[in-house]
């Protein structure tokens, strides 16, 4: 079956900040083969498109004139296993929840601690995303990605993705060079359960289990989610937008001085991670409504749109944020929310 390039098509359903932006060009790809036609056509040629999966981590400033390649690759399979470990291939198309509830109901361990997280399984290497505890390079083993100028499909291990906190390669020296199709992961056999971050034990306590497991700690982490943030089916959000600062311990001290109810996590002798949400709940910004767009009321980290605003309004809001916590506290905030164009 032919390809259809779309014209004009409208992205508000393919972002969870429900934006309403245009793109010129528009085309989806469920295999690779599509995926190799699509960028033979002329809008695309010889173009780095705008890859979109879940649409999630992706704030739409204005209409999309760079072409728009809808990553709709599906599967998920067994790829191998030794004595300790299940190895995990899953298409890049794949809901990431969906995923990681397959690898429970399979009772390949590694991944509950990242349930609920919205978006698809392609962009978790590239953001290296990760919750209460855990991030997907602790559970990653290799990723297959096809290079848009060259046509060459090439396997990535860990090092060569060059993981950061919410960073990887795909997002810097690579950025707009490859299409990420399938990602495997190392899951354990054995699980190790990790509950001491936030309020997961506390959660498990609540639930009066008989037994530890890894679908109980999914669903604590799911009733903690539930009750802080906002579905991106009825608000529009894409989750956490700031990243959480490392600072230099002398600005962490400082900071504890002026704020002894500040949290301050130390991660070496020259550093410290300050918690972006309560930098900007103390600044006051916690529930702040804008009419169309605000700060969500029960978590500071999530700009939301509750309905109509643009991209450019929800950018001004982060914008303000930005400088009224580096106004008081001398503390650079950085998005973790991609911005386009």
């Amino acid at each position: 079956m032919a390809i259809h390039v779309e014209e004009n098509v409208s992205l508000r359903l393919y972002n969870t900040f429900g934006i309403d932006v245009k793109a010129k060009h528009f085309a989806v790809a469920a295999t690779l083969e599509e995926v190799q036609e699509i960028l033979s056509l002329d809008p695309y040629k010889g173009k780095s498109p705008l890859i979109l999966g879940g649409g999630s981590n992706i704030l739409l400033r204005a209409d999309i004139v760079t072409p728009v390649l809808l990553n709709r690759l599906k599967g998920i399979s067994l790829f191998a296993e030794d004595e300790d470990c299940y190895y995990v291939k899953a298409s890049a198309g794949e809901n990431w929840h969906q995923f990681v509830m397959f690898c429970i109901q399979h009772e390949w361990a590694g991944v509950e601690n990242l349930s609920l997280i919205p978006g698809n399984v392609g962009a978790s290497p590239m953001q290296n995303i990760g919750a209460y505890g855990v991030e997907v390079k602790d559970v990653f083993h290799s990723l297959e990605a096809y290079h848009i100028f060259d046509g060459v499909v090439k396997e990535f291990n860990a090092t060569e993705c060059a993981f950061g906190y919410r960073e990887s390669v795909f997002k810097n020296k690579e950025k707009g060079n490859w299409i990420i199709l399938s990602v495997t992961f190392k899951l354990r056999k054995r699980p190790v359960f990790h509950t001491n971050y936030g309020a997961i034990q506390e959660e498990l306590d609540k639930m009066k289990l008989d037994k530890m497991s890894i679908k109980a700690i999914s669903q604590a982490v799911i009733n903690i989610r539930s009750s802080k943030l906002p579905d991106p089916k009825k608000i529009g959000n894409a989750g956490s937008f700031f990243k959480n600062p490392v600072v230099p311990i002398a600005v962490a001290k400082t900071l504890k001085e002026s704020y002894p109810d500040a949290p301050v996590y130390p991660i070496d002798e020259l550093t410290a991670k300050v918690p972006a949400g309560w930098l900007i709940e103390k600044a006051g910004w916690k529930g702040k409504n804008l009419g169309s767009h605000g700060v969500h009321a029960l978590q500071a980290l999530v700009l939301v749109n509750y309905g109509g605003a643009t991209g450019n309004e929800v950018y001004a809001l982060s914008e303000a944020i930005l400088s009224d916590v580096k106004l008081r506290f001398g503390i650079v905030l950085e998005r973790e929310v991609n911005i386009l164009p």
